[in-house]
């Protein structure tokens, strides 16, 4: 199943430095570059290449960039399962600007800054900030 192939890949960058706006595994990588990562390594190419972005970019431009970008490539769920992308929002009127890879129904993984790579607890207070859910293609 793909979901397990996501898990293991993902897994598999635990502990890679924070870098932002890079997406190289042992190397250095922010969230995007996570997601990134695993994707090229799984489907074997990029699925898009963002522009450059500063880490401020959701606020100041007001746009779901992240959100729509999901959609473009992945199918959008009412509640995450493993293996999902997952993106986050730290308030209700602020754009999604956060993401992860689900790996159990009560742990992710992602990057953030001042952090490697890590596997975090969706406690309360991350459970809360889910601004959408989305599953990786088949093929």
């Amino acid at each position: 199943m793909i979901q397990d192939r996501i898990i293991a890949e993902a897994l598999s960058w635990e502990g890679t430095p924070y870098r932002h706006q890079a997406c190289r595994k042992h190397v250095g990588c922010d969230c995007l570059g996570l997601v990134r990562g695993v994707w090229r390594e799984v489907y074997g190419c990029e699925a898009e290449i963002p522009d450059a972005y500063a880490p401020d970019w959701a606020e100041a431009g007001g746009e779901e960039a992240l959100i729509d970008a999901a959609r473009r490539h992945c199918i959008e769920r009412d509640a995450p399962e493993p293996g999902d992308l997952i993106l986050f929002r730290w308030r209700p009127n602020l754009p999604a600007k956060h993401a992860g890879i689900l790996v159990a129904h009560d742990r992710f993984i992602h990057a953030y800054q001042g952090n490697a790579v890590t596997v975090s607890s969706l406690v309360p207070q991350w459970r809360q900030r889910i601004a959408g859910a989305f599953q990786f293609p088949e093929s």
